[in-house]
């Protein structure tokens, strides 16, 4: 096959930093490597390319692995670098790291295969500033179609005095020393031919030698960012930031924070600083400015941490510049959304992220709440809808709840619904589904988006008076979509609650006995912003009741319940706890009420009992197995009680009959 022209000093030219050349170069040797990459990555492939007289080490992008697993690139082909980087060999591959060092090579992201096969083109030789110990990696007897060398022997480099050319020759076997034996004058010598000298790309002219890692890094998308690059840079938005951390470890007290940033292919990633580097880069970075971002590592993406589309996470180093761009606006997005309808995320698991946008109905009162560090936050509870018909309770925790919180709250005050998109929120299913804001989600009021459009226009033309069914909380069992029906006999032989997670019930069952031994439980009145601490206190010497988490004594006390219950429907019995809320909606007084009725031996302590006792109810259930002592037990706790509505049961069953009579 005939020959294709290769670009004259094409290797000296990509090696002093020019990457527009998009220059034709052969492969003269091609072979596979392992790399330290992310867990089930495939190996990666590393060229000799080749001018006609001159050769580099050159790294295939992943993207491109498959053009030489294929055979469409191999040995002796002829191909266009379209798109490259040049990196320091010893920053990307750990094998090769001892023999690389100082060696510049190219990591090729794009190419074109013009030659699939093809004679070997000139006299190749390895540049001089590659190192002669790297030599062994070209087999100079190869490019010219030999034999690869025997068992036993190696390659050697000796230079002459009378040039610079490396001479690349054949060892005796069994020579295991340093000493390089006098080389052989039939041994084949690859003389460079002459060539013009290579001139620099103009952006680069007048600036003198361009010397190791001065020239600047270009600018790359983030899809193809990986760990094998030793030189990039990145132009996004940030459109998410955290707040700072604060940790504890072994080597002692740290800081860290992240933010999140988007280029103009849509490319995400995250980037996250360290102690100094907080100090450094907290202020500087703003949420929804963009920066030109370089010089740091990539490493793998914890996942459990990280909601992100990309495998990869930047860490910033002490080398790594962010540099504002100031003219920057309209090429990169400020958003990029992927909306789940809120009927949907009644399927969605348990701690699934997902954007989400509806508009306000109702904002609750920021509250104060004690975190289980000790710590306090704050927290307000939003309700948004859709046109699927259902709404969902969304919760602000932190800065959410004085920032966009009160915000929303004024509005809302005021007659006005307005759109609200939440960016990666976090859904909880704790007694149904609920979605809450997280260090890195992002509330958008009133967006200037087609989906925000269309909610509005639906809310204002009748949308706002449309039946709309929640999923959390405050949610009607009977008429749920997602509502597990099971009977009483189903929980213990369908195995619920063995699992790490507890599973969530309903069932449809009689209350048929009540413990009056103990039913309720003597509880801290103290109050902790706008919650009660709740925990159990006991007698002390003085007379006070004694709560060991507020450290304080009280002249008085609460009562909370703690009732335990017998159920049972037509398939069996079980037993089953009720707390505070689940108890009084039982028995219809506080548990106050009923311990002073049993104190004062009161004939309503009986007849309170009594009523409660062979009524029919839709029990929420939380089941889960825990430990008591050295037993493993099913626990049933009830967390939600509702009477039996006549409609939405019938309805119900009539449901449950179409869908098994649709199944025969």
């Amino acid at each position: 096959m005939a020959a294709a022209k290769l670009t004259p000093n094409a290797v000296t030219a990509t090696l002093a930093g020019d990457t527009n050349l998009k220059p034709v170069v052969q492969v003269v040797d091609l072979r596979s490597i392992a790399v330290n990459g992310p867990p089930g990555a495939g190996p990666r492939f590393r060229a000799i390319i080749s001018d006609g007289v001159a050769t580099t080490q050159a790294l295939f992008a992943a993207q491109l692995c498959d053009l030489a697993r294929s055979g469409l690139v191999r040995r002796g082909a002829i191909v266009q670098l379209l798109d490259y980087i040049v990196n320091d060999l010893s920053r990307l591959v750990t094998k090769l790291s001892s023999i690389c060092s100082g060696f510049k090579a190219m990591v090729i992201l794009n190419m074109e295969v013009l030659v699939p096969e093809c004679e070997i083109i000139g006299n190749p030789v390895l540049p001089p500033e590659s190192g002669a110990s790297n030599s062994s990696s070209v087999r100079a007897n190869q490019f010219n179609g030999a034999p690869a060398s025997t068992a036993g022997s190696t390659l050697s480099t000796v230079t002459r005095p009378t040039d610079n050319a490396p001479v690349i020759q054949r060892s005796m076997p069994g020579n295991s020393s340093n000493m390089v034996p006098r080389p052989s004058y039939n041994a084949q010598v690859f003389q460079p031919t002459v060539q013009p000298s290579y001139r620099p790309a103009p952006n680069y002219r007048n600036h003198g030698t361009i010397m190791k890692n001065d020239a600047p890094a270009r600018i790359i998308p983030i899809s193809v960012l990986n760990p094998y690059q030793g030189r990039w840079a990145i132009k996004a938005r940030v459109t998410a930031k955290g707040e700072i951390r604060r940790y504890h470890n072994a080597k002692g007290d740290g800081k860290v924070f992240s933010f999140d940033l988007l280029d103009f292919d849509g490319g995400e990633i995250r980037a996250t600083c360290f102690n100094a580097l907080v100090d450094r880069f907290y202020e500087a970075v703003e949420v929804g400015k963009v920066y030109v971002v370089s010089k740091g590592s990539l490493k793998a993406a914890k996942k459990d941490y990280n909601h992100l589309n990309n495998e990869w996470e930047i860490f910033l180093e002490s080398q790594s510049t962010i540099e504002l761009c100031p003219d920057e606006n309209s090429s990169i997005p400020a958003q990029r959304f992927s909306f789940t309808s809120i009927d949907k995320i009644e399927d969605s698991e348990n701690n699934a992220i997902v954007d989400v946008i509806g508009v306000v109905t109702s904002v609750n009162p920021s509250t104060t709440i004690q975190r289980k560090n000790g710590m306090e936050t704050q927290k307000r509870t939003i309700t948004l809808k859709d046109m699927s018909g259902r709404s969902v309770e969304v919760t602000m925790w932190g800065d959410f709840c004085n920032r966009e919180g009160l915000q929303l709250q004024e509005m809302v005050e005021c007659g006005a619904f307005p759109v609200l998109a939440v960016k990666a929120g976090r859904v909880n299913d704790y007694s149904g589904k609920s979605v809450g804001t997280i260090s890195s989600s992002q509330l958008l009021i009133n967006p200037d988006l087609a989906e925000a459009h269309s909610l509005r226009q639906w809310f204002d033309c009748g949308g706002r008076d449309a039946s709309t069914q929640s999923i959390s909380r405050d949610f009607t069992p009977a008429a749920s979509r997602n509502e597990i029906r099971k009977t009483v006999a189903q929980i213990k032989d369908d195995g619920l609650g063995m699992g790490d997670k507890p599973d969530w019930v309903t069932v449809k069952a009689t209350v048929i006995f009540f413990k009056t031994d103990s039913f309720c439980y003597t509880a801290c009145p103290n109050m902790i912003g706008d919650r009660q601490c709740n925990k159990k206190v006991t007698k002390s010497d003085s007379g006070n009741w004694l709560c060991d988490k507020c450290n304080q004594e009280f002249p008085e006390c609460d009562y909370r319940y703690l009732l335990q219950l017998l159920i049972q429907d037509h398939s069996g019995t079980a037993w089953a706890t009720a707390f505070q809320e689940p108890g009084q909606e039982l028995l219809g007084c506080s548990a106050r009420e009923l311990y002073m009725f049993k104190e004062n031996e009161d004939p309503r302590y009986t007849d309170v009992l009594l009523q409660g006792l062979h009524r029919e109810y839709l029990l929420r259930l939380k089941v889960k197995e825990e430990t008591y002592g050295d037993e493993r037990r099913v626990k049933n706790t009830v967390a939600k009680v509702d009477r039996v509505d006549p409609s939405a049961e019938s309805k119900f069953l009539l449901d449950h009959i179409s869908r098994l009579t649709g199944s025969y």
